[in-house]
């Protein structure tokens, strides 16, 4: 996460800065009262020498929406109140031992390599969260969780999880989130409970869409954009009514500025979900988040893990299973997660594959963005279509052309192009047009 230095604003610009928000190095335990999140100074790197971390941290100019530069712009002559930035809460350790009442393995929702997560209820207010524990030996050290914390705290949006407020007393570390009732969205697809019914087709679009918009609103609208990098259905959490959010900010990085194509990383994140060209190279770029969501709306639409050792040896890796699937519109049923039996529109099916398909291309340059994804999603996940699916023809040889696995990645720019049209032109007018062959190369 070390990109953070290197992005300083002008001088001339650094005057109207409010001191109210200046981040510091020097970390003070919260007293427990609500206090702007930008106010509170970030976590220090406990264990570690003075000078190894004293490099720079972000201000709140650093990264930030549109929306929030627009209202410190608009206060800078006025009280310093008047700059309305998302406020958040410091927790003492002992508030958060009470919430979860000493963390009881009955309040727990679940961990993995970060720590474990709890429910709580907070004494002072009665508000129901879900606090994340790290695990002092785990997988997400204090750099992870101080990018959390500087994530959330500047990121604001519908469809990413609102971070409440932070506990970072002596050596431990907790962030505390609205709670989301329903769990994620593996909970539902991937580890259902015996007896439990598995999502229906529209929730399953309805979930995808939502996750897209995360995505779109972190790569187009943040400033500078940001890559999540770590996009899986255990990190996607769903309300009472199914609504879906981003989680898990740890190891989000600025992406590129100016005439730079990429940023170059350590390769983190889980296998299954990333992308070939940043396994291969480091190099990371947003549209590494894209080939993330192609993997998990194939899970929503097989109802297969992106890695399952259980299956043979051939189905264990998602992406390489369908991939022979995707050059032929007639085997796109063969696809689907039997435990929908038949209750989705097969137009809908054809078009939730196309978009899978796009957004997996080996080649970065001929995937989507996730604006034209949203686009091309949004009548699947805001119109149910429950229709029972019947057979898929195959369709015809002027529509569909028998593409060679050799010749995939020679499909030329004007192909693509026209192919993301149907499916956005479709997703915005509920037509019925055909998927042609050139939307679901690989």
């Amino acid at each position: 996460m070390g990109c953070f230095a290197c992005l300083q604003f002008p001088k001339k610009n650094a005057k109207k800065r409010p001191k109210k928000y200046k981040f510091s190095t020097n970390l003070t335990p919260g007293t427990g009262t609500a206090t702007p999140a930008c106010n509170q100074p970030p976590p220090t790197y406990y264990g570690k020498k003075r000078e190894e971390t004293s490099r720079k941290l972000p201000t709140e100019t650093s990264i930030t929406s549109p929306a929030s530069r627009r209202s410190s712009e608009a206060t800078d002559n006025k009280d310093e109140n008047a700059n309305n930035n998302i406020s958040a809460q410091t927790f003492t350790f002992r508030e958060l031992a009470t919430a979860t009442r000493n963390f009881r393995k009955e309040c727990l929702l679940g961990g993995g390599g970060f720590g474990r997560v709890y429910k709580g209820n907070i004494e002072k207010t009665g508000q129901v969260v879900a606090i994340k524990q790290l695990d002092r030996n785990g997988l997400q050290g204090n750099r992870e969780f101080l990018v959390e914390v500087l994530m959330l705290c500047l990121l604001h949006h519908e469809h990413l999880v609102n971070l409440i407020g932070y506990c970072a007393d002596g050596d431990q570390r907790l962030l505390v989130y609205e709670y989301m009732p329903l769990g994620s969205l593996e909970d539902h697809l991937l580890d259902r409970t015996p007896g439990q019914q598995p999502l229906d087709w529209f929730s399953r679009m309805k979930i995808a869409l939502h996750a897209a918009k995360g995505l779109e609103y972190l790569h187009d609208t943040a400033n500078p954009p940001v890559i999540y990098r770590d996009l899986k259905s255990s990190n996607i959490l769903l309300d009472q009514d199914f609504n879906a959010k981003l989680s898990d900010f740890g190891l989000a990085k600025l992406g590129p500025v100016g005439d730079k194509s990429h940023v170059s990383s350590r390769v983190m994140g889980t296998y299954g979900y990333c992308a070939p060209e940043y396994q291969r190279t480091g190099q990371l770029t947003v549209k590494s988040d894209v080939y993330s969501f192609g993997v998990v709306l194939l899970e929503m639409i097989t109802g297969r893990r992106a890695i399952d050792p259980t299956r043979r040896n051939e189905e264990q890796t998602l992406v390489a299973w369908a991939g022979p699937m995707f050059r032929k519109q007639s085997r796109y049923s063969e696809l689907v997660d039997p435990l929908l039996e038949g209750e989705f529109s097969p137009k809908s099916l054809n078009h939730a594959v196309a978009i899978a398909a796009m957004c997996l291309h080996d080649d970065a340059s001929a995937r989507p963005l996730m604006s034209d994804v949203v686009s091309a999603l949004s009548h699947l996940g805001n119109k149910p279509e429950l229709t029972v699916a019947s057979p898929i023809t195959a369709p015809s040889s002027q529509t569909l052309r028998h593409v060679d696995e050799n010749d995939s990645d020679e499909m030329n720019k004007r192909e693509r192009e026209l192919a993301l049209a149907e499916a956005k032109e479709w997703g915005t007018k509920s037509k019925d047009h055909p998927v042609t062959q050139a939307s679901v190369y690989r």
